[in-house]
Order: C-alpha cells, then structure tokens, then sequence
C-alpha cells in the first residue's frame, strides 16, 4: 500500500552500441518539447554554414517514432559528432511558420555514450558548447 514512500533503485543499462542504444531512446517516447534534450543518431556529415556551424543529419527519437532532420552545432564548438554518434539534440523554438518537417529549430548540444541511468539520463560523452558561452539561469 505505502510502496509509492520507497525510493525506486537507481539502474544503469549500458548498451553495445551507439544503434542499439538509439532503437531502445526512440521506445521511450520523448516529448518534443522547449527546452528538451532529446537523443539522435548522427547520419551523415552536411555542409558548413556561413557562421562557421556544422550541418548534420540526424534521426531524432520521437513520440511519433524516428524524425529526420538536419540540425547543426553551435559556430565555435570545440569538437564535432561523426557518422553513427548517439548525440542530445536541445530544441531551441518551434517555428509554425515552416513547414513540418523544418519546424524543429535547435542544436546538436553533446555526444552521449549508450549509457542509460534511470534516474540521471543519458552519460554524456562530450559537450559541443562552447567554453564563451554563458550558462542559463532558472528563476522559479
């Protein structure tokens, strides 16, 4: 009856791979929302834009299933995914305007290691932010 009073045991599922960890994130149904971090899987490298940003194409694990996009790191990162990386893609905005397949506006923001802990999330790797910018603050 009072078992909602025990903590839950805190468990780590390490994965063989970077695909086999993507198809078990894309079971966990990941709500596209402001501010969320959600994991991809990088496929292939793109272009290089005008201010210096990598352009990636990523398969994000949805509520909907596997969404592809293209999705670029910050301009002065210090490192960059390759091929095959299981990465945190941040949604930055939503834009109505686009159409839906572009609607996603964010960034691909760290390489994640097929490490799952279950209180704590994915194990990040490395992070693709770089040093000059300045952390968030949360009020409330």
């Amino acid at each position: 009856m009072f078992d909602w009073l025990h903590r839950k045991e805190e468990t780590v599922t390490r994965f063989p791979d970077n695909e086999t960890a993507f198809a078990h994130a894309c079971t966990l149904h990941y709500q596209q929302l402001l501010d969320a971090r959600i994991p991809a899987l990088v496929m292939e490298e793109g272009r290089r834009g005008a201010e210096g940003e990598h352009w990636f194409l990523l398969q994000l694990a949805g509520r909907d299933g596997v969404l592809d996009i293209w999705a670029p790191t910050m301009p002065e990162a210090p490192a960059y995914p390759a091929a095959g990386d299981l990465v945190s893609f941040r949604i930055v905005r939503f834009a109505t305007e686009l159409p839906e397949h572009a609607s996603l506006i964010g960034y691909i923001e760290s390489r994640l290691d097929p490490v799952l802990n279950s209180k704590k999330g994915w194990h990040i790797a490395a992070s693709f932010r770089p040093d000059n910018l300045k952390p968030e603050l949360h009020l409330g």
